[in-house]
């Protein structure tokens, strides 16, 4: 493993990567349980068993989802046995394998985090084939799939495989990924990324709830073939016919809400639904191309929208403050030699260190309205241009449209063009150009910030916006308002009063 990889994975597992090689990553294994009395005790100390040099630690974490048959006895005395290592959670009721898993989630303490059901219709031996992309590739997710060929796989109900195929040739369809095996038990995902994920499905709808945010987050995800020794419904196998039709509903469910963070301080189930609109990320890249250089320094990056529409170029380095956004960089830069990716606060300038006068361009949008402290931001960004060097800076127009939906993105302001061009020239830039873009918008902005006081945006009007671009585009030359957006081309100006 070359030097030159060695970001990502200590922004995803927090070391080295080699010392990874030496220590194997630590693993959290979840396992639900609901009447399993048979097979449980004999499921757990299979995993338990499980060492390989990729495994630094494997802990167990036991959720009893109100077992009736003697199970939860069984699992009490086996976490009395083993109480380093098996993390024992009750529910008081059966609420379902999702239920279950959210519980797990909670108290996981891994670096990756897999769902092992208790049933032994898998292998835990196949745990080591599936933690392995995460040190070999960076992965963010790895799937075993019963489906690519493991070392055995029990022969049984050809019907029930014709249904997982369909599920997950549907499940592909809306999520446009590859999978083969989207109902597998076997998903393990980086613990941060799992953690602020918000799981809701309660029963067996998790597996295409949980695959679809991790698509819709741009998370990378694997797969590995995986043994599978199904069981017969005699046996005690519990999910049927219903459960399919439940997964069908669920990935229609998925499709259209967008429910992908949890809380957090950065406001990220907000900002990321604004990705989502592919085409006028694109156009607004479009706009400001021109103007880059060769040596960029993007803040506020988010999940790369406007740094796919700019790379490659000969340095590139993409920034956010938000960890999560910061993971996605990580992985998009793994396989880009010319792309790095660093914690860059605007607002404070000992994050600026190791970047003075190091770009000659830099790009700034819809970053700016977030800060408290303008001069130090403006600073801050001129101190990363070397001589001559360029911003490109887009900011919220209009201070008459400042609604609800402002508000909600903790736009400390909208500017006009006096007061942009007076922060930006007291910081010592010189204006080359400022302009106005996206005026199509704004009658929208007005109406669901101003009358509707909305404090979201719906997926359809973001859809609509997007498949909409192509006729933005014509009326922007010919609307007689101003844009919603202001965009400013200012160079470093030399000797002034700023420096």
């Amino acid at each position: 493993m070359g030097l030159e990889t060695q970001a990502p994975f200590v922004a995803i597992f927090g070391r080295d990567p080699r010392s990874l090689l030496v220590m194997g990553i630590y693993l959290s294994v979840i396992v639900p349980v609901y009447n399993e009395r048979y097979l449980v005790a004999e499921s757990i100390r299979r995993v338990l068993a499980v060492e390989s040099e990729l495994l630094e630690r494997v802990d167990v974490i036991v959720v009893d989802d109100g077992s009736t048959d003697g199970t939860r006895e069984i699992l009490r005395e086996l976490a009395a046995e083993y109480p380093q290592r098996i993390d024992y959670v009750e529910h008081e009721g059966n609420q379902g394998k999702g239920a279950a898993v959210r519980t797990g989630i909670a108290r996981a303490k891994g670096a990756v985090t897999v769902i092992h059901d208790a049933d032994l219709e898998y292998d835990p031996q196949d745990l080591v084939a599936v933690v392995r992309p995460f040190i070999e590739e960076g992965a963010d997710a790895v799937y075993g799939s019963r489906f690519l060929g493991g070392s055995q796989r029990r022969v049984l109900y050809f019907r029930h495989t014709l249904g997982n195929r369909l599920i997950t040739f549907v499940a592909d369809l809306c999520t446009d990924l590859n999978l083969t095996d989207v109902e597998t038990c076997y998903k393990a995902v980086r613990t941060p990324l799992l953690k602020s994920i918000p799981i809701r499905s309660n029963d067996f709808r998790l597996e295409i709830e949980l695959s679809f945010k991790l698509a819709k987050r741009k998370a990378r995800i694997f797969e590995v073939p995986i043994s599978y020794a199904g069981r017969t419904y005699e046996e005690g196998k519990k999910i049927g016919f219903w459960d399919g039709a439940l997964a069908f509903g669920a990935m229609l469910h998925w499709w259209i809400v967008d429910d992908l963070y949890t809380d957090d301080e950065f406001g990220s189930n907000i900002l990321v639904s604004l990705s989502g609109t592919p085409r006028f990320n694109r156009w607004m890249g479009e706009e400001i191309r021109p103007y880059v250089g060769t040596r960029v320094l993007e803040i506020g990056a988010g999940l790369g929208n406007i740094s796919n529409v700019l790379i490659p170029r000969e340095h590139y380095t993409a920034t956010d403050i938000n960890p999560h956004y910061l993971a996605y960089l990580n992985s998009l830069s793994e396989f880009r030699p010319y792309m790095d990716v660093a914690t860059l606060d605007l607002d404070n300038p000992a994050t600026f260190e190791g970047h003075e006068e190091k770009y000659d361009t830099v790009v700034c949008l819809n970053v700016l309205e977030h800060v408290p402290d303008e001069a130090t931001a403006l600073t801050n960004i001129r101190s990363a241009l070397g001589e001559g060097g360029r911003a490109i800076i887009l900011v919220p127009q209009g201070p008459w449209l400042y609604g609800t939906l402002d508000e909600t993105l903790e736009h400390r302001c909208r500017y006009t063009r006096k007061t942009l061009t007076a922060a930006l020239e007291a910081a010592g830039f010189e204006i080359e150009r400022l302009f106005g873009f996206n005026k199509a918008s704004m009658p929208g902005w007005w109406f669901n910030g101003k009358i509707l006081r909305r404090r979201h945006f719906g997926r359809f009007q973001l859809k609509l916006v997007d498949w909409s671009v192509w006729l933005f585009k014509l009326l922007e030359r010919i609307l007689p308002w101003r844009g919603v957006s202001l965009i400013a081309i200012v160079r470093r100006s030399e000797g002034s009063a700023a420096d």
